[in-house]
């Protein structure tokens, strides 16, 4: 990967395809952990989508007609990423009319989030197999879970790759770059992804950098790898987001020269509560396995790399990288 040496207004153009735009006007959300094992639907039609944590997945409850819930529906599923869930479902059982095409292609983005923000699954449980058959038909619907009920979609979550997250938690002060350039390199070296260290460490020494100068406020990070991808994330509680242009990441200048030329793709998502949740996400492939090397030393080959565990219980330590 190499930086992009174009000025910023040429690099915001070049890079409008890879920065997700996400709304900012903050549903309703209120996460709360429930101790049975059913979530308690909306019943009035029309009513804004509301949001239940179960098993540590957020299950998100429409009802209505779909063209008059979908875009709330959307914004819902932002607002559950940005708590970090172990993955999102999105109820349409009392959902209504969920057959117009327009309502349906809205719905069907919300691959989106799938694609661009990768180890969170997002599943959408819906009766109707017309629904189901047309989003698995669309190019980013095909990112989505999709099952009949609700019952069937937080199993199939929870049945998904757990992947170990590494997070820490800063103050703002000049020296929070570069103790999260540390960090992240420290990760990266126990996941044995020495040879993206180079450019995460740049990007994520900018993101922490602007968050500590704009917001002003305490700072989340973490770092997450899956299927060849690598997740950094920046929290604050900084104001709530007022502009939907490349610059409601604060980024500017050199900034946004490094995250929009190392990253594959970058945007923000607004936090529940007020806040947001600044992210990039990096190609880190595996490399070829030397897996003889491994032998011969008594090594083994799934050591210091991240976790992934089935909904069973069953844990698998891919090696994941080579070394510098």
């Amino acid at each position: 990967m190499e930086q992009q040496t174009s000025s910023t207004q040429d690099l915001t153009a070049d890079f409008a395809d890879r920065v997700v735009l996400l709304p900012v006007r903050e549903a309703p959300c209120a996460p709360a952990e429930i101790a049975a094992p059913t979530v308690v639907r909306a019943a009035a039609v029309g009513a804004l989508p509301r949001t239940r944590v179960l098993r540590e997945v957020a299950v998100i409850e429409a009802a209505g007609p779909l063209c008059e819930v979908v875009q709330e529906l959307d914004r819902a599923i932002e607002l559950a990423l940005a708590g970090g869930p172990r993955g999102v479902v999105c109820d349409l059982s009392n959902v209504q009319e969920a057959t117009g095409s327009r309502a349906l292609e809205m719905l069907a983005t919300a691959g989106r989030h799938v694609r661009d923000w990768p180890g969170t699954p997002v599943a959408v449980a819906c009766p109707d197999h017309r629904v189901r058959e047309y989003l698995r038909a669309h190019p980013l619907g095909g990112h989505l879970i999709l099952t009949a009920s609700l019952f069937s979609a937080i199993s199939e979550v929870l049945a998904t790759p757990s992947i170990a997250v590494q997070g820490l938690h800063l103050s703002a002060h000049p020296t929070a770059p570069r103790a999260a350039r540390g960090f992240v390199t420290r990760t990266l070296l126990d996941w044995r992804l020495g040879r993206v260290i180079p450019f995460a460490s740049l990007v994520i020494g900018e993101l922490v950098a602007s968050s500590s100068v704009c917001a002003g406020t305490d700072i989340d990070l973490s770092v997450l790898w899956n299927l060849g991808v690598l997740r950094l994330t920046v929290r604050d509680d900084g104001p709530a987001l007022t502009s939907q242009s490349h610059c409601g990441l604060d980024l500017h200048g050199r900034g946004l020269t490094v995250v929009a030329g190392l990253t594959r793709a970058f945007g923000v998502l607004p936090a529940a509560g007020g806040g947001k949740v600044v992210w990039a996400v990096l190609d880190a492939p595996r490399p070829r396995l030397l897996n003889r090397r491994a032998g011969s030393a008594g090594i083994s080959a799934t050591r210091e790399s991240p976790e992934f565990t089935d909904g069973r219980g069953l844990a698998e330590l891919p090696f994941c990288a080579g070394s510098n």
